[in-house]
């Protein structure tokens, strides 16, 4: 048995409905993570997210690389999307009783990675239930410690753009990828993930419903997809 918590980053975007759907559909649980500006751009698709009792988490305002940015300039993208989920909550006549966070392109700050992990603990940001993921360099990293929401695969469907030559085809071959040079083998059994995949029109326009190829490939090898949960800090 494969068991895997399924995230979703860059919400929102004009195809976030469709994906919520499909989710709907084949009854895929998931986490997703809203870039602010993307809120703003596509208010009424996270609307939509909300209303069908998905969980929203902060990624931050304007989306930047969070080591070449000041801890202050990082607290204010922190904050400014906080403001944006708070409003969008409201609006959607949900109570928001998880704020999971996940850093831009993975990057904890570099150097600031301790002072943003004391900052995430000390207002009240979520932790994954992460307690199940066993592979060794999980806990050697220190990511079992960790406030903020990593991944142990990331489908890297965000590189399918025109003129890459990243096609569907490479996110297959990752998916069966026997010795990945990161992350963990994504269908050996017994695993535990958290999987990464995109909210990306970019992506749609180019391999339309994306998302469907990929997750039901999960689906046929047997991946069974978990509601998160989350540690008390």
């Amino acid at each position: 048995m494969i068991r895997a918590l399924l995230t979703m980053d860059d919400i929102s975007s004009r195809n976030t409905p469709a994906i919520v759907d499909y989710l709907k559909e084949k009854k895929i649980p998931i986490l997703m993570f809203a870039w602010g500006e993307n809120i703003e751009r596509y208010q009424e698709e996270a609307l939509y997210v909300l209303k069908n009792g998905i969980i929203l988490g902060n990624h931050s305002y304007t989306h930047p690389n969070f080591s070449e940015i000041s801890f202050e300039e990082g607290v204010k993208e922190i904050e400014k999307c906080e403001k944006v989920l708070d409003d969008l909550y409201k609006e959607a006549g949900v109570e928001r009783l998880y704020r999971p966070f996940r850093f831009p392109y993975g990057n904890k700050g570099g150097a600031n990675k301790e002072l943003y992990q004391k900052y995430l603990a000390e207002h009240g940001f979520h932790k994954v239930d992460d307690r199940d993921i066993t592979y060794p360099w999980w806990k050697e990293s220190g990511l079992d410690k960790d406030i903020d929401t990593l991944w142990t695969f990331d489908f890297a469907e965000y590189n399918i753009r025109q003129g890459s030559g990243f096609t569907i085809d490479n996110v297959y071959g990752r998916m069966t990828d026997q010795n990945p040079a990161s992350g963990a083998v994504l269908f050996a059994p017994g695993g535990n993930h958290i999987l990464l995949i995109h909210a990306h029109d970019e992506t749609e326009e180019l391999v339309p419903e994306y998302y469907r190829h990929i997750l039901d490939k999960c689906l046929e090898k047997g991946v069974t997809f978990v509601a998160p949960e989350f540690i008390e800090n």
